[in-house]
């Protein structure tokens, strides 16, 4: 049993937690840790000390038992434009190339989001590209702006992709579609981000803050426990045969049974009445 089955969640606080230091804005209201990518000037593009800022909020998450959902978004018009090429011309003119910044940086926050035992919503304010496209792709949900874009821009630079494109687009938009992105490297606008699946949903950009907080919200308000055990069902079954796929289902059942939400859920049912859950 990973992290996402965490048997010591409790109930969500609404006090709100706010705490932000380079680049990165994190506040926790309602059950929801808001992570904010917060460099507008720049579109968000991520730095070494912002890359270990975002780890460090989304561990800050993952290990509050007060959050319950997290929110992912940009300050700004853009999302994230993915790598910051500045400072990693910088480091080409040093003659160390990548500086190990996807094993050391982007692999670990990719990690940290896809094992978060609690549901991650992205939203998706403007130009997601790059590693910040990547970024997008590994939470649960995506609620995009009209305004938004997606771009993997990738190729364009000579790279390969990275933060987890090969796994995550392919499993949001099957595998011919994804080496399509990939290797043409086009922009995707929203209404076509809906179209492929890509996006969760599309709202007017003025309605993009509350439609994603609404949400997060709503999921901070569920069986959190019960999520955590959803979501690492369906990872394990994306590369494991069904008879072993059913053996983790029974364990993940048998764990989500003897939690208290199951219970008073079960108890709510048969009494007709909607269900409140404690996330525990």
């Amino acid at each position: 049993m990973d992290e996402r089955a965490n048997p010591t969640t409790t109930a969500a606080s609404s006090t709100a937690d706010e705490h932000g230091h380079d680049g990165v804005l994190y506040s926790v209201e309602d059950g929801v840790a808001t992570v904010t990518l917060n460099r507008p000037d720049a579109m968000n593009s991520l730095t070494i000390t912002m890359k270990a800022a975002l780890l460090e909020a989304l561990e800050r998450a993952r290990d509050d038992d007060r959050v319950r959902a997290v929110l992912l978004t940009g300050a700004g018009r853009g999302f994230c434009a993915g790598q910051d090429l500045r400072e990693h011309a910088t480091n080409l003119e040093a003659g160390v190339g990548l500086d190990n910044t996807v094993r050391a940086h982007y692999n670990p926050i990719i990690l940290t989001i896809t094992g978060m035992g609690k549901p991650v919503v992205a939203a998706v304010n403007g130009i997601a590209a790059g590693a910040g496209a990547s970024l997008a792709f590994a939470c649960d949900f995506r609620v995009v702006s009209e305004a938004a874009k997606f771009a993997m821009a990738f190729s364009g630079i000579g790279l390969a992709p990275d933060s987890g494109a090969s796994w995550t687009l392919p499993r949001l938009v099957g595998p011919a579609r994804a080496r399509e992105l990939l290797l043409l490297g086009e922009p995707v606008d929203a209404a076509k981000a809906l179209e492929l699946g890509i996006a969760t949903t599309v709202v007017p950009a003025d309605r993009l803050t509350q439609a994603a907080r609404d949400l997060a919200v709503r999921l901070a308000q569920g069986p959190t426990l019960a999520y955590g055990a959803i979501k690492q069902a369906l990872d394990f079954s994306a590369a494991h045969p069904l008879e072993d796929s059913l053996e983790v289902e029974a364990d993940l059942q048998d764990f989500c049974a003897k939690t208290d939400d199951h219970r008073e859920a079960t108890k709510a049912f048969l009494a007709k009445q909607r269900p409140v859950f404690e996330g525990r």
